[in-house]
């Protein structure tokens, strides 16, 4: 086991009482560590903590996506308001944090296109939101393909988006330096450390650690993203909902395909209900590409290999033929949705031809190595159809974060400001410093934006 955190070892070795905290969070990943971050802030006199069951933050589902700080026009601005307000004022947060920390971020942007007249509707559709979200006219234009070819001549496709204003980083690399800011001004970070029981007793959450060690927490933020359904139902809460993991797989490209576009390259989804994505062509901040993800139906959470799968097929399958998840399984769209994705991770000429139909160019047999695989879960409900948004539950004395899908890690500091502006409004932690510097940002003006 990799030990990288003093407060772990003093957990671990050391503790012959149990350790009080007034808050725990569950979750090391970008939307946890971020809360972790504006929670220190706000209420410095706090004992706040972050279990993370990995040996670093960011380790799974935030560290392993496709490095992308996107523009809001895939949020429907009547519906999805403060998503999209959480994307655009993400985006912003992301460039000048980088800036001041020296981290990677990389103004690429990111063009969709349309391969067929039906998805230049969704183009026009995407454009008309991007600029009710707040978008300007030099940061999204559309294109005929005769326009775009003069710009990008390897692709192929009837129409394309142009979104300047998206870009590329290492979520990695950013929550890890949220972590260490988070941690200068209090939070204690729990690293290789696994809530193995979650018990309320006279009022107060006692959770075992690693099935050995005890602390108490007053107030319990559940962010635990692909086990936060189980998490939740572990005390009671959600039992309504259940989850579902998708394994997203990548390609790498060779370096002769590096200046194949100036700009990451994505179709118009055929299947937006579905947590089914049609493999984009990638551009990293470190300028290499790669092609991916796509969504294949898993068993676990952690299901990066056939053990795990195997190991955890029969109490999933289990969990889902009793719950609102068996209707989705046994759709026969889903069905054949889910066996293309299986055939996509079998078949590499299966994935990389979905890429092929804008750029052409791409040959797969060049293409040998893959990329590291990251989970997505998604929430479906008792009535079997997946939830299209984040669900935020308020107990007594814990918070829930489901389905944090959307709006990503592009929006994770202003929604985690949005959660910790709500439990502030609830009067759980007194508002010690609602005027508080986070930073660079002040709070108050986060939150501003975000109305």
């Amino acid at each position: 086991m990799i030990v990288t955190d003093s407060i772990y070892y003093q957990v671990r070795l050391t503790m012959t009482v149990a350790h009080n905290f007034d808050i725990v969070i569950i979750g090391g990943g970008i939307l946890g560590t971020s809360l972790s971050y504006f929670l220190t802030s706000l209420n410095k006199s706090k004992k706040i903590a972050v279990i993370e069951q990995a040996h670093s933050v960011a380790f799974h589902t935030s560290g392993r996506n496709t490095g992308k700080v996107h523009a809001p026009y895939l949020y429907n601005p009547e519906k999805k308001k403060l998503f999209a307000k959480s994307a655009f004022h993400g985006y912003e947060m992301w460039e000048e944090y980088a800036k001041i920390r020296d981290l990677p971020f990389k103004k690429d942007g990111v063009i969709e296109v349309a391969v067929d007249k039906k998805g230049i509707k969704v183009l026009e559709k995407y454009l008309k939101w991007g600029k009710q979200n707040g978008l300007k006219e030099e940061d999204i234009e559309l294109m005929d393909k005769k326009e775009l070819k003069k710009i990008e001549p390897e692709i192929k496709c009837e129409s394309a988006l142009c979104v300047y204003r998206d870009a590329s980083t290492d979520y990695s690399v950013l929550t890890d330096a949220i972590m260490k800011d988070s941690k200068k001004a209090g939070t204690n970070f729990l690293l290789d450390t696994k809530a193995t029981k979650i018990k309320k007793e006279n009022g107060k959450w006692k959770i075992t650690l690693n099935g050995q060690h005890e602390i108490n927490a007053k107030f319990l933020i559940n962010a635990a993203g692909g086990e936060a359904v189980d998490i939740a139902h572990s005390i009671g809460v959600a039992k309504n909902f259940t989850d579902v993991h998708f394994r997203g797989e990548y390609w790498k490209a060779p370096s002769e395909y590096n200046n194949l576009t100036k700009s990451s390259v994505y179709s118009v989804p055929e299947f937006p209900d579905y947590p089914f994505l049609d493999p984009h062509w990638i551009l990293r901040v470190d300028g290499t590409c790669e092609i991916g993800p796509n969504a294949v139906p898993v068993f676990s959470p952690h299901g990066y290999d056939a053990a795990e799968n195997i190991k955890e097929f029969i109490p999933k399958m289990l969990e889902m033929l009793n719950s609102g998840a068996r209707k989705a399984i046994f759709d026969k769209q889903f069905q054949e949705l889910a066996m293309n994705e299986i055939q996509s991770s079998m078949s590499k000429t299966a994935m990389v031809s979905r890429v092929k139909k804008f750029l052409p160019k791409i040959n797969p047999d060049k293409i040998t190595e893959k990329g590291t695989a990251g989970i997505r879960s998604s929430i479906i409900d008792e009535n079997g159809k997946f939830a299209p948004d984040v669900i935020l539950i308020d107990d007594e004395t814990s918070f829930h974060v489901l389905n944090y899908n959307s709006p990503g890690a592009t929006g994770a500091l202003p929604f985690s400001a949005h959660i910790v502006n709500h439990l502030n409004k609830s009067g759980l932690f007194n508002n010690e410093e609602e005027d508080a510097i986070c930073g660079p940002w002040k709070f108050s003006e986060i939150i501003e934006k975000l109305q």
